[in-house]
């Protein structure tokens, strides 16, 4: 009489390797410091109005580069001191988490819908669409975009002070479609040959259905992805136009504005650039480990026992 052999249906699943409830459990204590990071810069965003002590545009004279609090001629009830025209940099760097996170949130959302959307067609459709769809992408990504950018709110004119800065937002969300396109292209021109796309195919389900109820759902791991990186980069776009003027006006807050305005006091008055300086860093730092965490979380291959 031969054996019974019981084959357990899980022993696949674990031999696949950490499910997503296991890196859940296994969160790296730097990814909760980003995390906390993160969290704190959205609620600047979100609750600024209560959360700074005074209004962002409130000027004195009298009050002018006042160094922070625990340095000497300090000026009580200003805990990072004021800038040249006596406002508080403490108010104002709380107030500019509003235009750099908004600006990169609505910029990936751009971005990454345009992107994907591109991509699917590319791959899916090949051919003229996909030549015509890449070879744009292989232009842009030719020539430096920061150039373009700048060329671009040069003939347009730069967003009215205190308005929400719609030309920067699509500026900046137009800058990476590319790299969403060119990895959405490489996904669907494999998930296209499967057997399940192949079927519906064959049963009739038109190419619209195909794309956003078979193919999109498949690609939008690696999107998630990308996104969460891209944002990163995008703040620091953003700032960047900012610093040179083409960004969010004065007297609007912004993060890339004040590093602009407090430049020329360096040698005297160095908290006027090293505040807002140092939220864009810990922002895109906190961004970019939090987006390595995702990675690793969504990408099966990259798992590890």
């Amino acid at each position: 009489m031969s054996a019974t052999v019981v084959v357990d249906p899980t022993s696949e699943v674990r031999r696949s390797g950490p499910t997503l409830g296991y890196h859940l459990r296994r969160v790296p204590a730097v990814v909760w410091l980003c995390a906390f990071i993160l969290v704190t810069m959205a609620l600047f965003a979100v609750l600024a109005p209560v959360l700074a002590p005074r209004s962002p545009s409130d000027q004195s004279l009298m009050l002018r580069l006042k160094p922070p609090i625990w340095l000497e001629d300090a000026e009580p009830g200003y805990i990072l001191g004021t800038d040249e025209v006596g406002r508080d940099i403490l108010s104002r760097v709380i107030y500019g988490a509003r235009i750099s996170l908004a600006v990169g949130l609505v910029g990936v959302a751009i971005g990454s819908t345009f992107g994907t959307v591109l991509g699917m067609l590319a791959g899916y459709f090949a051919g003229a669409v996909d030549e015509v769809i890449m070879l744009v992408a292989d232009m842009q990504l030719a020539f430096p975009f920061i150039l373009l950018a700048i060329a671009i709110i040069a003939v347009l004119g730069p967003d009215p002070a205190e308005a929400i800065p719609w030309k920067l937002i699509v500026i900046v969300g137009v800058s990476g479609w590319m790299t969403y396109a060119r990895v959405c292209r490489g996904v669907v021109l494999t998930i296209k040959e499967q057997e399940l796309v192949q079927s519906v195919r064959a049963l009739g389900g038109s190419d619209f259905r195909i794309l956003f109820r078979h193919i999109l759902p498949n690609i939008l791991s690696p999107v998630i992805v990308l996104a969460t990186l891209d944002l990163a980069r995008l703040i620091v776009l953003e700032s960047t136009l900012s610093f040179l003027g083409l960004g969010v006006q004065p007297p609007s807050p912004s993060w890339g504005g004040m590093l602009g305005q407090g430049r020329q006091y360096l040698d005297t008055a160095w908290w006027l650039s090293t505040f807002p300086g140092l939220a864009i860093m810990l922002t895109t730092i906190a961004i970019s480990r939090g987006g390595d965490w995702v990675r690793d979380v969504l990408d099966p291959t990259l798992r590890s026992g």
